[in-house]
């Protein structure tokens, strides 16, 4: 293509063709993002190598792998709402209940301190504990047995609640919206055997829960006085106040850097790797 014809193209485009792009660009965006964290995200990276697959065949002309994938498509629809059917309950929900463009803010500087504040107490006193934040992903889908509190956050309540022999200290503390959502809380456990041997049940349901979703979870071993945080489906040991502060202002995303810090750090990578 020429330059003149570039240009060309470029004068044709319309204000609507721009909207156009911008919808569906922030439409996948959020789609990624609410999948993010999830068994939805796993099936859906299935979907592209499958895609991609279908790709090689087309180029290639394999005609009997062709043929599997033109009849896989036509019922493809069908398949993609029974995979995603979790997924899509609940982004459907979310949707109306909260609408596309908010999502749920789940904690601001002072319920991270009052937790960490707390977790420090119990992991000096061998207190057990499991504190979940939620994050963009509902977590009363895939909690169960769980009593609903609704208070606001404070490192007494929160110690209170896990101090043994009371009737709420079995089980997570699930916090949504900058409050105590619920406690007592029973998680799915990780089927995972990719994990140390010497981690309990409050590890094992911390891991469950944030290979599902993608909520955040403390964890205070009753058996060490260690502090541990799990995202993703993986379990960071032992931490100390500022890694356990630094990773949970990252991932709740307290304290934004601003525009000018993140492309001057940036720059200083570029610079450090042109080295």
């Amino acid at each position: 293509m020429s330059e003149t014809e570039i240009i060309q193209t470029l004068l044709n485009i319309r204000f609507t063709d721009v909207l156009d792009i911008l919808i569906v660009s922030v439409i996948i965006y959020y789609l990624l993002k609410f999948l993010a964290g999830t068994r939805g995200w796993q099936i859906l990276i299935g979907l592209l190598i499958l895609l991609l697959f279908w790709i090689i065949a087309k180029i290639f002309q394999f005609e009997t792998l062709g043929w599997i994938f033109e009849n896989l498509w036509s019922i493809g629809i069908f398949i993609i709402v029974v995979l995603f059917q979790p997924e899509l309950r609940r982004g459907l929900a979310k949707l109306g209940e909260k609408g596309i463009f908010k999502f749920l803010s789940p904690s601001n500087k002072k319920v991270v301190d009052d937790v960490i504040r707390a977790c420090l107490f119990m992991a000096d006193r061998k207190i057990g504990s499991l504190i979940v934040f939620e994050r963009t992903v509902d977590l009363t889908n895939y909690i169960e047995g769980f009593v609903r509190i609704d208070a606001e956050i404070t490192p007494e309540i929160l110690i209170t609640i896990f101090t043994p022999q009371t009737p709420l200290h079995d089980g997570a503390v699930i916090i949504k919206e900058k409050k105590i959502a619920f406690a007592r809380a029973f998680l799915p456990l990780t089927v995972s055997t990719d994990i140390p041997e010497n981690v309990g049940t409050r590890h094992r349901a911390a891991l469950g829960i944030t290979e599902e979703t993608d909520a955040v979870a403390v964890v205070v071993s009753e058996e060490r006085g260690e502090i541990s945080l799990a995202v993703d489906g993986k379990l960071h040991r032992n931490l100390d106040v500022l890694m356990l502060r630094k990773k949970l202002y990252k991932l709740l995303e307290i304290e934004k850097p601003s525009t000018f810090e993140i492309l001057r750090k940036r720059l200083k990578k570029a610079k450090h790797e042109a080295k």
